[in-house]
């Protein structure tokens, strides 16, 4: 497979998702705001010369949208293959060139968010374990952190203590999100709608820096539901599935 590195100079020409090929979709301006803001703080976005199918994005963990403690890590924000890419191998050529890159930059290793069992828009655990990935950190939700250290002595990076137990205190359903994933740039407002049509208490908190990022009740920052306080879910949600949820 053959890949493009995604930079300020090629933007506005690459297809970034997977599935939106109109490069002028509100979700694909929103996702390539996001990216262009992030570039100047490390961000390397890697994708297939096949529109979007198979991509990497990873970050310095210091300047990562995620609450975690990995200072000298690399943070992997996702790694997708999808359709008929799948079982060919590109994962670990795009996970290859991670680490090549990783590495070469002075890295202590890599972490990226998944859980015991394979979950909506997280990576595969059996994928981690195989490729060599261990959990070093967890929280009570059951979102894990993994980490795959350059160095056995490397310090092991970790959730900082707001993530550790997700939970709020704000009533009814609460969605805190990014715009790292194109998708919510659509879909938020769906929900927005949707609840105020069904007298549905919802509140959508939109986080916009870094640092409202590392400082997030929740390990999940791109997409994370809470209901009454209670983190319920990462699984992004359309009109149906959020009634569904709402009524049982």
């Amino acid at each position: 497979m053959e890949y493009v590195r995604v930079t300020k100079d090629n933007l506005e020409k690459e297809h970034i998702c997977c599935a939106i090929s109109n490069n002028k979709d509100v979700q694909v301006s929103s996702k390539k705001a996001w990216l262009a803001d992030r570039f100047d703080d490390g961000l390397v976005f890697l994708k297939s010369v096949e529109r979007g199918k198979c991509f990497i994005e990873y970050i310095p963990a210091e300047n990562a949208w995620v609450p975690i403690k990995a200072d000298g890590y690399m943070y992997i924000d996702c790694l997708w293959v999808s359709g008929s890419f799948k079982g060919h191998g590109y994962s670990t050529e795009l996970l290859d060139a991670c680490i090549e890159d990783s590495k070469e930059k002075g890295k202590k290793g890599l972490c990226i968010l998944a859980a015991a069992k394979k979950k909506p828009f997280l990576a595969d655990p059996k994928f981690l374990k195989y490729k060599g990935f261990t959990v070093c950190d967890e929280a009570d939700n059951g979102i894990q952190l993994w980490y795959l250290p350059f160095e056995k002595e490397a310090e092991k990076p970790g959730f900082r203590e707001c993530a550790r137990h997700p939970h709020i205190e704000e009533k009814g359903y609460v969605l805190y999100y990014t715009s790292q994933c194109p998708f919510n740039a659509k879909y938020v407002p769906v929900l927005e709608q949707t609840a105020k049509e069904n007298d549905i208490q919802f509140h959508a908190v939109h986080i916009e820096s870094r640092e409202e990022a590392q400082n997030a009740p929740t390990p999940i920052t791109n997409y994370a539901m809470f209901y009454d306080g209670e983190y319920i879910t990462n699984e992004q949600m359309n009109d149906k599935k959020f009634l569904k949820l709402v009524n049982g």
